[in-house]
């Protein structure tokens, strides 16, 4: 008996159904954004006939309104500049700190280890409430003392929380990475003179590029669609970011019924995230277990 029959069914069989899973999992995903780019070049007489009609032609004009009269053109500065404030953080501090907590033995190791991995089970949307109480407080000693607040309505204070509460899950995705590298590079650096800086940043680092990407890529989706610590932090409207600035324009289609320039919006939000997907997607498959020596 074959091993493939022992454990059921033939192996074609087992392919053409994996296969016809796949097949599903892509429609559901893809018709819903293929449809949200079909719509945002509809006119808005369109959207009162069949849904799955196809548009009589381009009308980007949508995006034009949404990007000029929505404000949508200043929301995306502020995400790509939030957005890339949070990363840079990110990455400054949770490589060095994700390769200390792998590499060494030192006193208090195991306490900070703990810590981290206590910092996973924390839903970030449980603590933006005392998160905003705190950056008040200190808003309104600053006002006491030098008259002006700092802490809310600041795009790099929004960048610093976005930063800090992804620290656990980056730090414990690093850490794993440096495990499974064999310390023979590291050994051969030490040898040839190379301080323990210098072997992170010329060495390690390097070999841990599919790693890197992959967070990068999960923290910036994180960070670009984040709407409720950018809506309690952020106040001012000519400060708010992307996906508040979209809920705004929906609210504000509800009365004047702009459905194109609505899915335009939408567009221009997820039209960021599909790109950088597309240019990251080959180290994105590389996973993060390569390492080891390579002879």
């Amino acid at each position: 008996m074959r091993k493939d029959e022992k454990y059921g069914g033939s192996p074609r069989l087992v392919k053409i159904f994996i296969y016809l899973m796949l097949i599903l999992l892509a429609v559901t995903i893809l018709v819903p954004v293929a449809w949200v780019f079909v719509a945002s070049i509809k006119e808005n007489s369109e959207f009162y006939g069949n849904p799955w009609t196809l548009p009589q032609g381009f009308h980007f004009q949508n995006f034009v309104d949404a990007w000029q009269k929505a404000n949508m053109g200043e929301y995306m500065l502020n995400s790509v500049i939030v957005t890339a404030l949070a990363l840079v953080l990110l990455i400054v501090i949770a490589l060095p700190a994700a390769y200390v907590l792998a590499r060494f033995r030192f006193k208090g190791r195991a306490i900070w280890n703990t810590l981290f991995m206590a910092g996973l089970f924390i839903n970030v949307n449980y603590i933006v409430v005392p998160i905003f109480l705190m950056l008040n407080d200190g808003d309104m000693f600053l006002r006491k003392v030098f008259g002006t607040p700092f802490f809310l309505n600041n795009l790099f204070m929004l960048a610093l929380v976005y930063a800090a509460t992804a620290l656990p899950f980056t730090i414990y995705l690093l850490s794993g990475y440096f495990k499974s590298l064999a310390r023979d590079y590291e050994e051969a650096a030490y040898v040839d003179g190379a301080g323990y800086f210098y072997t992170m940043v010329k060495v390690i680092i390097p070999m841990a590029k599919p790693s890197v990407v992959t967070v990068i890529l999960f923290n910036f989706l994180a960070f670009w669609n984040e709407y409720i610590i950018s809506m309690t932090l952020l106040t001012k409207a000519e400060l708010k970011t992307l996906p508040v600035g979209l809920m705004n324009l929906m609210a504000a289609q509800k009365s004047a019924v702009q459905y194109g320039q609505l899915y335009a919006g939408l567009v221009i939000v997820m039209l960021p995230t599909l790109i950088l997907y597309m240019c990251v997607q080959k180290k994105l498959t590389q996973g993060m277990t390569l390492g080891g020596l390579k002879g």
